[in-house]
């Protein structure tokens, strides 16, 4: 049994073509966005529709399988890397956008100056810059 096979089940996942072609997809290429997503799933399934990759990104985001990101002003993207409460880094000019590790310690590795009274659990930060590509480039 593949390890994503394994990591369907253990969510009471069915295991379909479409749903392991989309999680290797995003295995090997995180931060894409569906439009993205689906070109890379038809690669291998060429006649999946567009609707069944929407229901197997919702399933599977449902499930913890895969986080979906959507920094401000941005289209939402997906990746497999889930559980660490990790951030991002975004390229103002080109929309690249890179992976954080927690600032500090574990989940939610920042506290809030003042809580409300809640119960926080999870920390979002984004960091917004210029990727070394777009910060080199002298029209910026």
């Amino acid at each position: 049994m593949s390890e994503f096979e394994a990591q369907l089940r253990a969510v009471s996942l069915r295991v379909t073509r479409p749903r392991l072609a989309v999680l290797a997809a995003l295995r090997d290429h995180p931060h894409v966005d569906t439009e993205t997503v689906l070109a890379l799933v038809r690669a291998d399934l060429p006649t999946v529709s567009h609707q069944a990759v929407y229901d197997v990104l919702r399933a599977l985001t449902e499930t913890g399988l895969i986080r979906r990101i959507q920094p401000a002003g941005a289209l939402a993207r997906y990746e497999t890397r889930v559980g660490d409460n990790h951030h991002h880094v975004v390229c103002r000019s080109c929309g690249a956008i890179a992976d954080v590790d927690c600032a500090v310690g574990q989940a939610p590795c920042l506290t809030a100056s003042d809580d409300h009274g809640f119960v926080i659990d999870e920390a979002e930060v984004v960091y917004w810059g210029l990727c070394p590509g777009c910060a080199a480039d002298p029209v910026q």
